[in-house]
């Protein structure tokens, strides 16, 4: 279930690690799916808070960016809460609630196979000018 390097309209090498598969991106919107593998678990055998908050992260950034693709996005403010444990085959679903010239405000929720809510999250996002093919590839400008 990799991603290919430009899924997203671009190479995201963690997202790609993780093995998220976007299934939408459109119109303030998004979908991605995600199995876990064992490495994605903690200790009471169910999915990290931390691969969870990856995926609420990436979903809530795909629906800012989905209205403008190539625009990046930097993260500025998230907060999730956890509902229950999540198992198996995860949907995070995404939405983009509004936008300005420069921020994206969304939430985000991951479901379990069986259509539970396990977490969600709201998420504040800054778009960012993608840069230059002549600039160094680690230069992100938030002015």
């Amino acid at each position: 279930m990799a991603s290919s390097p430009t899924l997203f309209g671009v190479e995201i090498p963690f997202v790609s690690h993780l093995g998220f598969e976007l299934v939408m991106m459109e119109g303030g919107a998004s979908e991605l799916k995600f199995l876990p593998g064992h490495e994605h678990l903690n200790s009471f055998l169910v999915t990290h808070g931390g691969a969870i908050m990856t995926l609420l992260d990436v979903t809530m950034a795909t629906a800012a960016r989905s209205v403008e693709i190539e625009t990046g996005v930097v993260t500025i403010e998230m907060k999730t809460s956890f509902m229950q444990p999540c198992r198996g085959l995860l949907t995070g679903k995404g939405r983009l609630m509004h936008r300005t010239k420069s921020m994206a405000f969304t939430e985000g929720t991951v479901y379990d196979e069986q259509g539970r809510a396990c977490a969600h999250a709201t998420g504040t996002f800054k778009y960012v000018k993608r840069p230059a093919p002549s600039a160094p590839a680690n230069t992100i400008s938030t002015d």
